[in-house]
């Protein structure tokens, strides 16, 4: 909700919404509606923060995309998205569509296939706040409130965040004011908002995210990343065509100069680029549930299509070696910080097609299948827990629950990245390599890395390279499979 201006609202003269029959056309017109606003709202900002107060208030609106049905035929089952379940009217509004316009073309071409009707596109009710509409314009920055004579949101809306949630995808909304349903996981205030964010915590634009990404606590990880980037950009017939590092300094070529910040941001962010978004974002998270939920709250809003921990873990069994290799099939969450919205007694099942796959990399790169993959790889329940030094606690209470839970390994990460996936519906796994094994008495101590250890972890980022390359080849209607998804779900991924 807004509040109603007090002053005459000076908006765009917007056309009509109109009706589409072809994907492609209706996100032409997204595109429009969204840079006559954006437009709009820069001009006079710009004049504003001049001196030239306007003379009401200014307001431009989010573009929004509309499907009515009246029918209850069904459409395939096998399908897990692409359609709505029943009669009524959905809608969703609409950021950058230029960044999504892949995305948009793909799910309302979905719609128009499934139920064989148009979609209504033109301006919805909801203002984009000026903040957004100017982000990311060099030639534009927002002033601290107090700088003007008068508050900015005397003239332009602001950040809402009071309408800025996960509802959706948490189940707790159904319906929006005026009756119609989601279409989408994320409305556009949301989405502005994750963009805003994963450019500041990344250092990288979102518009370099790719589909397929992996989280790790490590910077080993990072240097192998760029390694095999590298290699990568030096052989052209495998697709990719760029590597990107934050303060966005891209490479095209394997031997290209590759500049460091100054000032590295909180999660530095790498992308192994591909002309058609398929390739691989590497995320240097950091260590904690809390960063993990961060990066995570942020990126999902890209929709990628599988997401992978590869990172350190504490061994639990005495059989387990130093760069052993942990596959989860199940997950302890002693972290807490998604209890409130995904209670705790919710499954976080193992998705069988990120299962084989991870499987399968780690047999192709170390040469070892079947039986004899089990002497460097356990698959079992990994505990992620919100405490680093959990070991100078009373350890009745913490390795009871370990032990009853079966868990064959500790991290801080792992639990919440594979939750808020299932949250998102973004298809998750977890392949971690053990650094320390604190109950036998091998802590993570300088010197302690043997070269088997050393071997597996410089292995260990290729394994999840090869899975992600595995899932990008995968039908996408099979990856993003029901397992996933709710009792009623919006039509888009």
């Amino acid at each position: 909700m807004h509040d109603e201006p007090l002053f005459p609202l000076l908006t765009p003269e917007h056309p009509v919404s109109d009706q589409f029959t072809d994907a492609t056309a209706a996100v032409d017109r997204l595109e429009a509606l969204y840079a006559e606003a954006t437009a709009f709202l820069a001009k006079h900002f710009t004049a504003t923060v001049k001196g030239q107060r306007p003379t009401g208030r200014v307001r431009a609106f989010y573009p929004e995309i509309r499907l009515v049905t009246t029918s209850f035929t069904k459409t395939d089952s096998r399908l897990s998205f692409g359609h709505v379940a029943q009669p009524g009217v959905y809608s969703t509004t609409v950021t950058r569509p230029d960044l999504f316009r892949q995305y948009l073309i793909q799910q309302i071409g979905l719609l128009m296939q499934n139920h064989g009707l148009s979609v209504q596109i033109g301006p919805s009710s909801t203002p984009i706040p000026v903040h957004f509409a100017v982000a990311g314009n060099p030639k534009i920055s927002v002033p601290q409130e107090g700088v003007l004579e008068f508050s900015l949101r005397d003239v332009f809306d602001v950040p809402d965040l009071a309408t800025t949630n996960d509802d959706i995808v948490n189940g707790t909304r159904t319906a929006f004011a005026d009756g119609s349903f989601p279409l989408a996981p994320f409305t556009a205030q949301r989405v502005d908002y994750s963009l805003a964010r994963l450019a500041h915590y990344t250092a990288t634009d979102p518009a370099h995210f790719q589909n397929h990404v992996l989280f790790t606590n490590y910077q080993f990880y990072v240097d192998e990343f760029e390694t095999y980037a590298r290699e990568a950009l030096a052989d052209p017939a495998n697709g990719y065509t760029a590597f990107v590092a934050p303060g966005n300094h891209e490479l095209t070529t394997a031997d290209g100069p590759l500049p460091s910040l100054a000032k590295m941001p909180q999660m530095p962010t790498y992308h192994l680029k591909r002309a058609d978004g398929q390739g691989i974002t590497l995320v240097n998270i950091g260590v904690g549930p809390s960063n993990a939920k961060t990066a995570t709250d942020h990126i999902a809003v890209l929709r990628p299509h599988a997401w992978l921990m590869v990172g350190h873990c504490a061994g639990l069994r005495n059989t387990q070696a130093l760069g052993d290799f942990v596959l989860a099939h199940a997950y302890l969450r002693e972290d807490h910080v998604l209890d409130d919205d995904l209670p705790v007694w919710v499954p976080i099942p193992a998705l069988a097609e990120i299962q084989i796959a991870l499987q399968e990399a780690v047999a192709e790169v170390t040469k070892l299948e079947g039986y004899e993959l089990k002497r460097i790889m356990r698959t079992g329940t990994v505990a992620t827990i919100d405490n680093r030094n959990w070991e100078l606690r009373d350890q009745s209470g913490p390795v009871t629950r370990l032990s009853q839970s079966r868990a064959i390994a500790l991290d801080m990460e792992s639990a919440t990245i594979a939750a808020n996936g299932f949250r998102f519906r973004v298809p998750y796994g977890t392949l971690l390599c053990v650094s320390d094994k604190p109950l036998h008495g091998e802590l993570k101590l300088p010197g302690m890395a043997s070269d088997f250890y050393k071997t597996q972890v410089a292995r260990h980022l290729q394994i999840g390279i090869r899975a992600m390359e595995r899932l990008r080849e995968m039908p996408l209607e099979r990856i993003h499979s029901r397992k996933l998804r709710s009792f009623e779900e919006t039509a888009f991924l």
